[in-house]
């Protein structure tokens, strides 16, 4: 895990330096700060999601423009992913029994990922201080951490439950934002707007099951 996390940060490193000396037209490189909350949830193909989850998500934001309006946005951040879930006899707390009795289980996942995004985002010219944009791309996440609560008929079975080895370790999904940038100074802006994250890899490990996460994000940042 040690060594996944340095790999990436030095993917990050370097491909900024790379931005920096292209020679192409330099349109700028912009490297930022971001710390939001997120809202998850879950569909699993065998029961159903139960509402959302409030998580949170913060990290780095890296921009390079490769024309005026247009660049590649990215960034690094630890991104947490909760939601919950009924799901009838999950073989982990099942104990393994080929019987089907029909029990249903509430399951909370509470998951934290490192997430490298790659998208396009696309900007209006200024209107005043303020841009808008639209953001379109892959979201690339490493899992660094797993936990569950279980409840059966209203009694709990585990609390903060390690279900690392239940869930797997990449997760990708589908980016879609919009927001606006409003201008500090020549350098600085305040970033805002909404970011949906449709996953569509199955999270969990167990055979016969398929359970995928999604969340909306509430994005602040600055740039400077």
């Amino acid at each position: 895990m040690k060594k996944t996390c340095i790999a990436l940060i030095l993917f990050f490193s370097s491909t900024a330096l790379f931005a920096q000396n292209y020679a192409a037209p330099d349109y700028g490189f912009r490297l930022g700060l971001t710390a939001h909350p997120t809202f998850g949830w879950l569909k699993p193909e065998k029961g159903k999601g139960d509402g959302l989850s409030l998580g949170f998500s913060y990290g780095l934001l890296g921009d390079f423009n490769f024309a005026e309006n247009y660049s590649f946005s990215t960034g690094l951040t630890v991104t947490t992913i909760n939601g919950k879930s009924t799901e009838i006899d999950p073989p982990f707390y099942h104990n393994g029994s080929t019987n089907n009795t029909g029990t249903a289980y509430n399951l909370k996942y509470k998951l934290q990922y490192l997430e490298l995004p790659f998208t396009v985002k696309l900007r209006t010219s200024k209107i005043g201080d303020i841009s808008w944009y639209g953001q379109f791309g892959l979201s690339n996440d490493f899992n660094i951490g797993a936990k569950q609560d279980v409840e059966v008929g209203g009694r709990s079975l585990v609390s903060d439950q390690n279900i690392n080895d239940q869930t797997k370790f990449y997760r990708a999904g589908l980016i879609l934002g919009a927001g606006g940038e409003f201008d500090l100074d020549n350098r600085s802006s305040i970033t805002a707007g909404l970011t949906y994250n449709n996953g569509f890899t199955n999270i969990v490990k167990d055979s016969g099951r398929n359970v995928r996460s999604h969340y909306i994000g509430i994005n602040f940042g600055v740039f400077f």
